[in-house]
């Protein structure tokens, strides 16, 4: 094993996603099929790294009110603690307590796709979030505070040159923390981030797809388990009748 590298493992992750992103491009010639292909490379990339406790799909998200997002490319949830995931006509329907983190996953990034990624993140962000107080041997905790859902984007190239520069600060830039993007890889070029302060946290580097998984990691171990769900609240919808 003294020949092993761990430099070499991350580096080659990195290559593989950016190989399967590019050949994606050039493969397929219809818009929305490239579009799926470049989805499916990323989600496979969290469905085999992420630890087991969270899984990513590409979906709806519902709140107990009956509201739904608009359709997310990436989810990221929990599934050790989530009672229940909806599948129905192929789609999938991730209750809203249920999830950490959403991606839109495009070719390439430009101020277009970072406005409708926005809006994306916002449909989420904008649904009711219920959390229970926590049975434990002595009494209760109280509940869980609500933690913010981590959105992004997901590119593998960008219209702009340099690729990460103050063209995409200004785009990413808002003043409602509800359509933030907080993460955001573009694979060919390197890793952004906003918070509080602003959005002008821009790493270029060559290894971008395997920095954003760690990254991602970290702040999902940073958000521990996700609020206890009040399933009564979403079993009151038994009693509604179903239109025809």
């Amino acid at each position: 094993m003294s020949n092993w590298s761990i430099q070499t493992l991350l580096s080659e992750l990195h290559d593989d996603i950016q190989q399967q992103l590019a050949r994606a491009r050039k493969a397929f010639g219809h818009p929305g099929t490239k579009g799926d292909a470049s989805e499916a490379v990323w989600l496979e990339l969290l469905q085999t790294y992420l630890p087991e406790r969270y899984q990513a799909a590409s979906a709806h998200v519902v709140d107990s009110e009956g509201k739904f997002s608009q359709q997310i490319d990436i989810v990221v949830f929990d599934r050790q603690y989530s009672p229940f995931i909806f599948k129905f006509q192929g789609q999938t329907v991730i209750p809203a307590e249920s999830v950490y983190a959403v991606f839109e996953a495009k070719q390439t990034i430009n101020a277009e796709q970072v406005a409708y990624a926005r809006e994306k993140v916002a449909s989420v962000r904008a649904l009711r979030r219920t959390s229970l107080p926590i049975p434990h041997a002595g009494g209760l905790y109280p509940p869980k505070p609500l933690q913010r859902i981590i959105g992004g984007l997901v590119t593998l190239e960008s219209d702009w040159r340099p690729g990460l520069g103050d063209p995409l600060v200004s785009a990413l830039a808002v003043a409602d923390a509800q359509d933030r993007l907080d993460l955001g890889c573009v694979a060919a070029h390197g890793i952004f981030s906003c918070g509080e302060e602003g959005c002008g946290t821009l790493t270029p580097m060559g290894k971008a797809a395997t920095a954003f998984l760690l990254e991602l990691i970290a702040r999902l171990q940073e958000k521990a388990t996700v609020p206890m769900i009040d399933v009564r609240a979403y079993a009151r919808w038994l009693d509604v009748d179903v239109l025809p």
